[in-house]
């Protein structure tokens, strides 16, 4: 019987779907916006569709939220205060215009929803925590800075003595590509976590049997909200991820691009829930300072890598408050 909380949670994982559409839509698109390769309608239509191509593609990335981060069975509540955690974080680090990661939010409100319900360290699975949260949290945005400068070196040397003008043109042109795949890329990484938690909430509600992969209405439900949301923009988060890390022009944008849309692809080919503002911001720098040190804003960079690290220590306190006040109600 489907019980009306196991409703809540399908309700507010769409929730988190959507705003996490609009609170990361300038992870893929601020650079081709920045750069007038794309008028913002366009671009946010093109990631909007990509998105959703993405989230359909596989299910690597669910089964690790899904499966492999906690070893006890949670109450629905439990799973729906890791959501209300999550969203706060989200709210208001959107509201502030801070490019922060959807991704940790949701996985520090489950950790710590999680431990406030067993009231132990113990029911978290810290080896997988560290090997797919930890670790790629501090390897995919050093990948993004490296792959990043080393593209921008290769494009830098190949097109050494071709007219600058003409170099832009061309590079206005690829950047549609280049934010179609880091649309596809945010959808095929990003979605799938609140696939794997709806799924975790069925599991656990016996609706759906423990080796079962992710249903297909799950799939176009947490599809459809990301690009509805992402219709939307997050143009507070795109003034920054445009242009205040540093100065773009077509070629550099191309390969903060790319780059960051490799990176991630690679992370979820391994099942690892990364963050796309992290990989894309890093992949920025790394481009800029191909050109001189200087024309990276480190401080700005500072500002946005504190955020980083607060993320998962803020959204375990936020899910185990929350799981402790809607305990209150659903105990």
């Amino acid at each position: 019987m489907l019980k009306p909380i196991i409703v809540l949670v399908v309700i507010f994982s769409l929730l988190f779907e959507f705003i996490n559409g609009f609170h990361d839509t300038a992870n893929a698109i601020a650079t081709s916006v920045y750069t007038k390769a794309m008028s913002a309608k366009s671009a946010i239509m093109l990631a909007a569709a990509m998105n959703l191509l993405g989230a359909l593609v596989s299910e690597r990335v669910a089964a690790t939220i899904s499966k492999d981060l906690v070893a006890v069975t949670l109450e629905q509540y439990v799973i729906l205060a890791a959501l209300v955690g999550a969203i706060i974080w989200n709210l208001f680090t959107w509201w502030k215009g801070i490019p922060s990661s959807s991704s940790h939010a949701l996985i520090g409100s489950l950790i710590g929803a999680t431990m406030v319900y067993t009231l132990s360290f113990r029911q978290v699975i810290w080896k997988a925590v560290l090997l797919k949260v930890i670790v790629p949290l501090f390897t995919s945005p050093l990948l993004g800075l490296i792959v990043g400068y080393g593209s921008m070196k290769l494009i830098n040397r190949i097109l050494a003595r071709r007219p600058y003008g003409k170099v832009n043109a061309v590079f206005r042109k690829l950047q549609v590509f280049s934010s179609a795949f880091v649309a596809f890329s945010h959808g095929n990484n990003d979605a799938q976590k609140t696939m794997g938690i709806i799924t975790l909430s069925l599991v656990t509600g016996g609706l759906l049997g423990a080796g079962s992969g992710v249903p297909l209405w799950v799939k176009i439900a947490c599809a459809v909200m990301m690009a509805l949301g992402t219709s939307l923009g997050g143009w507070k988060v795109m003034k920054t991820m445009g242009g205040g890390v540093t100065k773009l022009t077509p070629a550099l944008g191309f390969a903060a691009q790319a780059s960051s849309a490799i990176v991630i692809e690679l992370m979820t080919f391994l099942g690892a829930p990364v963050s796309t503002t992290q990989v894309i911001t890093t992949s920025i720098m790394g481009v800029g300072s191909v050109q001189r040190r200087s024309a990276v804003k480190w401080g700005m960079a500072g500002n946005i890598f504190t955020a980083w690290v607060v993320t998962l220590p803020a959204a375990i306190l936020l899910g185990g408050a929350a799981s402790l006040l809607i305990g209150l109600f659903f105990r």
